[in-house]
């Protein structure tokens, strides 16, 4: 069995420290700031035969900004040091944290602390440096998080969720529902838009219901464009999801959305989850603003 080796990165503030913590709780073997350099000999040194370890998780950041700059500041230093560990027998998986430059300047403010890329300058700045920084590792990241609207607990409860299904989880897809007047899903995959059907809330005995609730959802399927889009939707997903499993995708994140996400998105989350799960993924579903209004 292939032993585990899951990289956390991301930005400054993002929640890597909580993110460590979690995979300490889970079992891994987790080691701080290792520069890209040192990622092949530790892991080296950590799964050779004889070792007890067998779920190892790597801190990677900014602190080791001279490693990254190493090779023209894109991160390709350790996007090398990714590819030869991938070649050998590890299952190995990328975590990349962010959030938003908002919530990020409001934890550096609240902490008083200096962003490492912003020692002589703005926190702004540093932020604008760091993403451009980590922007190819952020690409090829197969799971992306982001915890701009996530507490300490929800952001455990989505790791736990990720990394806690045992040595091969194989594909884990995270449907989240979600109304555009909050904001878009930014660290979504894939993102579809219902907005297209008619709108529940303009209908008074529907309105102070959800997705979740029988008469919302007779009414959303019931639509004539609902049935052909479901059709098209399966048959989409149907293709989409065996080709990420063979390439070794490991976190699919899809988002749907409407104008509240409280009806449609709900509805169209629900039965797009419940499709999924015939495909022999893991499917879980979060609706994140169906309690607000």
């Amino acid at each position: 069995m292939n032993r585990e080796v899951t990289v956390v990165t991301g930005l400054s503030g993002a929640g890597r420290t909580t993110a460590a913590k979690v995979f300490e709780d889970l079992g891994y073997f987790v080691i701080d700031n290792v520069p890209p350099s040192l990622i092949e000999p530790v892991v080296d040194l950590a799964l050779a035969p004889g070792s007890s370890v067998d779920r190892l998780a790597l801190v990677i950041d900014a602190r080791g900004r001279k490693a990254f700059a190493a090779s023209g500041g894109s991160g390709a230093h350790l996007q090398r040091a990714l590819t030869a560990v991938a070649a050998r027998a590890v299952d190995l998986r990328v975590l990349f944290l962010e959030a938003s430059d908002d919530a990020l300047l409001q934890r550096y403010d609240a902490a008083r602390r200096v962003h490492p890329m912003a020692a002589q300058d703005r926190v702004s700045d540093g932020i604008a440096r760091e993403r451009e920084l980590l922007a190819d590792l952020r690409e090829n990241a197969d799971l992306i998080v982001d915890t701009s609207d996530l507490t300490v607990h929800d952001l455990r409860d989505r790791l736990v969720d990720a990394f806690d299904g045992g040595n091969s989880p194989g594909l884990v897809v995270n449907v989240v529902t979600f109304g555009f007047k909050n904001g878009n899903l930014r660290d979504a995959d894939l993102q579809l838009d219902v907005r297209f059907l008619p709108n529940p809330h303009w209908i008074d005995d529907l309105r102070p219901l959800t997705g979740l609730d029988a008469p919302v959802r007779d009414f959303v399927l019931g639509q004539p464009d609902t049935g052909v889009f479901l059709e098209r939707l399966r048959s989409l997903f149907d293709f989409l999801l065996p080709a990420y499993v063979r390439e070794g995708k490991h976190y699919l994140t899809i988002g749907v959305g409407c104008t509240g996400g409280k009806h449609r998105s709900v509805v169209l989350g629900e039965v797009l989850a419940d499709h999924l799960r015939t495909l022999g993924v893991t499917v879980q579903v979060d609706h994140r603003d169906r309690g607000k209004e």
